[in-house]
């Protein structure tokens, strides 16, 4: 992955070109405007382009010590008309996974846990946000022939969306419409990442905070 490392996210110039409604291409100044922890490598990458009119795709990976601990994709979709499921005209999409340690596989509460960094990652950088929904998936894998040397290996995976809230119902103060806080959400995004992938908060540790046992070794990936 073509990655800035530990420096504001990027992405192309022109998303959407002209005919892209404003609100959407300030919303996606917004995920271009973000200072990321060191530790975070993070590039544009091509959208999906049937879930909504106008789409935004982020790739990210937490990278430590050249290894890759945790990575993840966060879409940003604007539709103008509006979803009824969303309950306004955004949405957010993410894909993360990690592997895991064996003790931590075996956790019958991981699922909820790992849920719950999302939403704790969100209320802590104070975010609003409405409709979130998603699963939290713990997959293990045994390697045969070839890849018969590798020990067995668990991976979590967290599909979620939600919709990040547009402030004053939407509207600016000169009747246009008022794009959400991208940059607080990809913040937060990238706090889960770091989370999932064994990293303390901010760099240092935090009273309360559970986080995943970083990885050492060689990775199956």
């Amino acid at each position: 992955m073509a990655a800035a490392h530990g420096h504001h996210s990027d992405g192309p110039d022109d998303v959407g070109g002209e005919g892209s409604p404003s609100v959407f291409r300030q919303a996606v100044a917004g995920l271009q405007g973000v200072l990321l922890r060191p530790e975070i490598e993070l590039d544009a990458t091509p959208p999906p382009q049937r879930l909504a009119p106008f789409s935004y795709a982020l790739e990210a990976a937490v990278v430590v010590d050249d290894e890759e601990l945790a990575d993840g994709r966060l879409i940003l979709l604007h539709d103008p008309a509006g979803h009824e499921a969303w309950g306004g005209t955004f949405r957010l999409v993410t894909l993360v996974h990690a592997d895991l340690e064996e003790e931590m596989a075996q956790d019958p509460l991981l699922p909820e846990v790992c849920w719950s960094w999302l939403t704790g990652a969100l209320e802590a950088r104070r975010v609003p946000y409405a409709a979130p929904s998603g699963t939290v998936t713990r997959a293990g894998s045994h390697y045969f022939g070839g890849l018969r040397e590798r020990p067995p290996s668990t991976q979590i995976e967290i599909r979620a969306s939600w919709s990040p809230i547009e402030p004053g119902g939407g509207q600016g103060a000169a009747g246009e419409r008022s794009a959400p806080d991208t940059a607080a959400h990809l913040a937060a995004w990238c706090d889960l990442l770091c989370q999932i992938a064994g990293l303390p908060p901010g760099g240092a540790p935090e009273a309360g905070v559970v986080t995943l046992p970083q990885r050492r070794g060689p990775q199956s990936r």
